[in-house]
């Protein structure tokens, strides 16, 4: 296949250079007054290798729609796409391959949906950050600022960071364009130059800060704060000027752009309260008020007024936990499908792990552990004795108080 796509595209290719040569030689016979050689090659030479490349042009589309039917893929091609060209300029500039091709109106209209495929529960803080990313991108907040600022509530487990890690796959193409601090480095009063860099005559003003230097490689990023309330005081003024200008400068003076990030600023503060009122879903409205009343005695209002959406992210449900073991097994099971090995699990078994995997004080971050140790674990060890081989088919089950994992 690939000889006969380079044959077609060669073919292509050394037809538009001979095409190239003779224009070069018509000019010059003109320039030298031989009209008879400038005429036979104009309207003998020319029209047949024009008429060769559209022959040959015309091959080659053919070959191009018969692979394309049969489900293949094109090896070669002779002109360079808008793809391409993308894929450059996103390497050059940072700039998500996404943002380049698909229109950003689609992707917006499509986030609640890719969102929802990802996060297991927390409606409430999907729609938040769903409805400011819209307001911010049809123009409604102000375009000198960063696309917004969210403030994502609530006990640890329970989605914030992974929720963090969807919206930059979703926005910016991949979860590495998450930029992240975690704020309990950042409590001491010189720890501010981390950020901006270095005053002059110190070790390390020519590196510039840490913020500042990655927002200023990749500039399409999201930049997440976990435990903000961690932070030194003097650190919150650095924050003021970015949520406000959208801009900073560093300690070599050079003016660094966020209004292409999104600022996610994570807190535990309230946490106690979400825990103690999870089992009253009548009484959310008086949780979250609980919330925000710990909110505001830890933070400015000078801070606070510049945040576009607290979110309160709930504790998750019996329910949900299923839901998420039902995921983590489907990637076990994809990663076994590449060792032609199928995994399936019954409803008892997810039941087990779920209700042995959650902690109220840790969310789901026990549930990988969880899954790692009781089933991950016993099915490495089957195929390194053989147990397990290729092509079966493995069934978790839970029945008379143990786990087992059978092949069909």
């Amino acid at each position: 296949m690939w000889l006969k796509e380079k044959s077609l595209v060669d073919n292509i290719r050394n037809i538009k250079e001979r095409i190239d040569i003779v224009k070069i030689e018509i000019d010059k016979a003109e320039r030298d007054f031989d009209l008879n050689h400038a005429a036979e090659l104009r309207f003998e030479t020319l029209p047949d290798l024009e008429n060769q490349l559209k022959t040959n042009i015309n091959n080659y589309e053919n070959y191009i729609k018969q692979v394309m039917e049969t489900g293949g893929n094109i090896l070669l091609r002779d002109t360079v796409t808008k793809e391409d060209i993308a894929n450059v300029v996103s390497k050059w500039t940072g700039i998500p391959l996404n943002k380049l091709i698909k229109s950003q109106k689609e992707k917006i209209l499509q986030l609640n949906e890719e969102l929802h495929k990802r996060i297991i529960g927390q409606q409430e803080a999907i729609d938040a950050v769903v409805n400011a990313v819209q307001r911010s991108r049809v123009g409604m907040n102000d375009p000198k600022k960063p696309i917004a600022a969210l403030m994502f509530l609530g006990p640890t487990g329970v989605g914030k960071t992974e929720l963090s890690k969807a919206i930059a796959e979703q926005l910016f193409d991949s979860e590495d364009a998450i930029i992240r601090f975690d704020m309990s480095e950042y409590m001491e009063k010189h720890s501010v130059s981390k950020l901006v860099g270095a005053p002059p005559g110190y070790i390390g003003y020519e590196q510039g800060g840490l913020l500042t230097e990655a927002i200023r490689r990749k500039p399409y990023s999201i930049l997440l704060f976990d435990e903000i309330e961690k932070a030194h005081s003097d650190v919150y003024n650095i924050l003021l000027q970015v949520l406000d200008d959208g801009r900073l400068t560093d300690s070599l003076g050079r003016k660094v752009n966020f209004t292409n990030s999104l600022i996610i600023f994570t807190s535990n503060l309230g946490s106690q309260n979400i825990l103690e009122l999870a089992r009253f879903p009548e009484k959310r409205n008086e949780m979250k008020n609980k919330v925000m009343t710990s909110v505001r005695q830890n933070f400015s209002p000078e801070f606070l007024n510049r945040i576009d959406e607290f979110i309160v992210f709930d504790s998750l449900t019996k329910i949900e936990l299923k839901k998420i073991v039902n995921m983590e097994m489907m990637k076990l099971s994809n990663r076994l499908a590449e060792k032609n090995i199928k995994l399936s699990i019954d409803d008892a078994a997810m039941s087990h792990i779920a209700d042995i995997g959650y902690d109220p004080a840790y969310g789901a971050r026990p549930l990988k552990r969880t899954i790692q140790k009781q089933i991950e674990s016993p099915i490495a060890v089957g195929i390194l004795s053989d147990q397990y081989k290729e092509h079966d088919n493995l069934h978790i089950s839970y029945k008379d108080g143990k786990l087992t994992i059978l092949p069909l």
